[in-house]
């Protein structure tokens, strides 16, 4: 094997065996999808009427909308949890060994990413079974239509994550910034109403929700898993991938930003 690949191997298994070894992180990144999924899906069903909007074909339960938003959270979590780890994998200083590999940097940067990335496809296909337990109906072949989605978002997602944790120095600061991040990309979005419903309460709020990349990972997610094309949700996607991810590697560089004047102050 080339040294690159044994350094994916080897990022892929520490990966794995730190999931493994945080089965409460697991049960957590159940728990939250969940809770929308049985207890406010029920009583948000009668109080929020859904119209035939693409991909869908005819009338849907409100289960069946917030579906591909559920795994949007999940990516989104995972995605900040991940970052969380490399703020307290920099203060431990296993960070600064692995920047220091005789590889280049973006590419020991996109195998952490990948890593994490493949964590949350994990999740997000227990989860589906979980809600086709439930009664929760999609196209079968939905399933392996919405992995490259699911991988995209994911990737986005940690980009963003990685991004942060190259600006963020201390940990105790970063479960803040996490939660001024995920609640309005979360609430932002079409996760949980579409987007014409906050049309009709707020345009402004609407012109927001446009512009919020998560609300384009999930609409990507709602159609390639109802097996519809989504070309712009697409585009959008990867433009902020490409974004997010040129942030971090900027961040990361030790010529630049504050991830560099910590490795040097190290």
């Amino acid at each position: 094997m080339t040294p690159w690949l044994i350094a994916l191997r080897a990022i892929l298994h520490r990966e794995a065996l730190r999931f493994t070894g945080q089965r409460g992180r697991f049960v957590a990144a159940l728990v939250r999808p969940l809770v929308w999924l049985v207890v406010f899906a029920a009583g948000f069903r009668a109080a929020l009427g859904l119209s035939i909007t693409p991909p869908y074909q005819t009338y849907i339960t409100y289960e069946t909308y917030i579906l591909p938003g559920l795994l949007g959270m999940i990516c989104l979590f995972n995605g900040m949890q991940s970052s969380l780890s490399l703020v307290y994998d920099r203060e431990m200083g296993s960070m600064r060994l692995l920047l220091t590999a005789p590889l280049p940097r973006w590419w020991l940067l996109l195998c952490k990413l990948l890593a994490g990335t493949l964590v949350s496809v994990l999740q997000c296909l227990v989860f589906l079974g979980i809600a086709a337990v439930w009664g929760v109906r999609f196209p079968v072949m939905g399933v392996l239509a919405v992995l490259p989605a699911l991988l995209l978002t994911g990737l986005m997602l940690g980009a963003l994550g990685l991004m942060l944790s190259s600006i963020i120095r201390q940990l105790e600061n970063f479960a803040g910034v996490m939660n001024f991040v995920i609640f309005p990309m979360f609430f932002l979005s079409s996760a949980l109403y579409p987007l014409w419903k906050m049309r009709e309460g707020s345009p402004v709020l609407a012109t927001l929700c446009g512009l919020n990349p998560f609300t384009h990972a999930v609409e990507l997610i709602r159609f390639s898993l109802h097996l519809q094309p989504a070309l712009p949700a697409l585009g959008w996607v990867l433009l902020a991938t490409l974004a997010f991810g040129a942030a971090a590697l900027r961040g990361y560089d030790p010529a630049r930003g504050m991830q560099g004047k910590t490795l040097k102050g190290g």
